[in-house]
């Protein structure tokens, strides 16, 4: 299925969204405004602001911009366009609507309801385009919809729509603190959305002389899909013990939408369960480990590691033409016949790393960060999928941000990305221009800066 545009994030600059989650329940900032009977309801949110200049752009240079990179017409350039320096403003907004009250006994029950919105222009000083809502480019997903149950001696149990740890740790505090929020959190094998979960966390246990807390979040995705069955299942573990703290997330899923976009929902194979006959199943699994250590009060360094891999997906004709549909591939080899299938399928793994560090004093903090998306190992046997498997990308981030006070933030960044070699972009990207927009067919460099305001409350 194609991927709509809108929906796969531009990695440019990174959201700095200073926003203090907890690790079980509803994060909540001393700005949170809470209402009802004994203030059983509270909401928080932030909204964003951000303007960035990032050179080698060239928004028209692909003849089918809309097109999932996996496909072959998607490397179609076209010739004689402008790639030049370009300006663009984007607008979010994301408010957490929470809900708490008292069982008795130690038991509490909690419901969450949280959407974002996005929106912008992509040369200033023109108008901001309408705010839309920011689902993943799947309507029924929310980033939160849940309700839960928990006690402070026996953990917590959540069902519904939540994210998953694979992007939300990864998102904050790790890219966030960094800024290379998106670069790090919105690439690789995991998936970020989850629609139809549950999730079982332990409270924190004691173990080699600090915290650990354990959790198992399952869901099922598109229970339309009966051949094909959708089935996702992350572990996550988080060990603190005094200026350190460790996250290790593990998931692996079988037949949701093969991608490369660590931000991306699970649900099925394709849109509709009316295609599960005509597809064959596939999987990927994602491994990270992530740590952060407080050298001194001022002083926080934190690294990652991510394995990926991906089965692979061979490219289908779901609908005869003049106007085919076709299901959503993965490392296909196109034109080369196998095992009765015309473009099948390879498998392909690959390693990716992350590595910052910030520096507090006062209200200002100074942050450097960098994430190395890695090189490939395939047995697609085919020349361009040898182009992607053998490019990596280089990104690092500049920053430098100051507390207003009274939940603003003003904040300033500066990037770059190189690629290993001109070509399609490394198999961790979800398109070959979602970092900074810059095209890694066309170049193999580019640079940007900017600035924002966030306000939490």
């Amino acid at each position: 299925m194609r991927i709509p545009s809108k929906f796969i994030p531009p990695l440019a600059s990174g959201a700095r969204l200073a926003l203090a989650c907890a690790l079980l329940s509803l994060s909540a900032s001393s700005y949170a405004i809470d209402f009802g009977p004994d203030g059983m309801f509270s909401l928080t949110g932030f909204a964003k602001m951000e303007t960035s200049v990032g050179s080698n752009q060239c928004k028209d240079c692909a003849i089918f911009p809309n097109e999932d990179k996996q496909r072959l017409w998607a490397d179609d350039i076209a010739l004689g366009r402008d790639y030049k320096t370009n300006a663009t403003t984007t607008i979010l907004f994301q408010p957490w609507l929470g809900a708490k009250y008292n069982l008795g006994q130690g038991f509490t029950a909690n419901a969450l309801l949280s959407q974002r919105w996005r929106g912008g222009a992509s040369k200033v000083p023109d108008a901001f385009t309408s705010i839309d809502l920011d689902m993943a480019f799947d309507p029924h997903i929310w980033y939160e919809k849940n309700i839960a149950i928990s006690h402070e001696d026996y953990g917590r149990v959540a069902v519904g729509s939540m994210t998953a740890r694979g992007w939300a740790v990864a998102d904050y505090p790790y890219g966030t603190n960094i800024g290379l929020s998106n670069e790090w959190a919105g690439t690789g094998a995991g998936y970020g959305m989850l629609g139809n979960a549950i999730r079982i966390t332990t409270r924190p246990l004691d173990a080699m002389n600090g915290d650990l807390v354990l959790e198992t979040t399952i869901d099922q995705g598109n229970t339309g899909f009966t051949k094909n069955k959708p089935l996702f299942v992350e572990l996550y573990a988080q060990y603190h013990q005094g200026d350190l703290v460790l996250d290790a997330v593990y998931q692996s899923a079988k037949n949701g939408k093969p991608m490369a976009w660590g931000h991306g929902p699970f649900t099925g194979l394709t849109d509709s369960p009316a295609d599960d006959s005509k597809l064959v199943g596939s999987d990927q699994s994602m491994l990270m480990v992530l740590a952060r250590y407080q050298l001194t009060s001022q002083i926080e360094v934190s690294a990652g590691i991510r394995s990926n891999q991906w089965s692979g997906a061979p490219a289908i004709q779901l609908t005869p033409d003049p106007n085919a549909l076709w299901n959503t591939m993965f490392n296909p080899a196109w034109n080369s016949p196998i095992n009765g299938f015309d473009s099948p399928g390879y498998g392909i793994t690959s390693i990716d790393l992350s590595l910052g560090a910030r520096y507090r004093t006062g209200p200002w903090t100074a942050s450097a960060g960098m994430v190395y998306l890695g090189k490939a190992n395939t047995q697609n046997p085919t020349q361009r999928a040898k182009d992607m498997a053998t490019n990596d990308a280089t990104v690092g981030s500049l920053g430098l941000s100051y507390d207003y006070g009274s939940g603003v933030q003003i904040y300033g960044f500066a990037g770059m990305v190189y690629f290993g070699h001109l070509g399609l972009s490394p198999i961790s990207m979800p398109g070959n221009s979602s970092i900074g927009g810059v095209d890694s067919r066309v170049t193999q460099s580019g640079n940007w800066f900017g600035a924002g305001v966030v306000y939490t409350w």
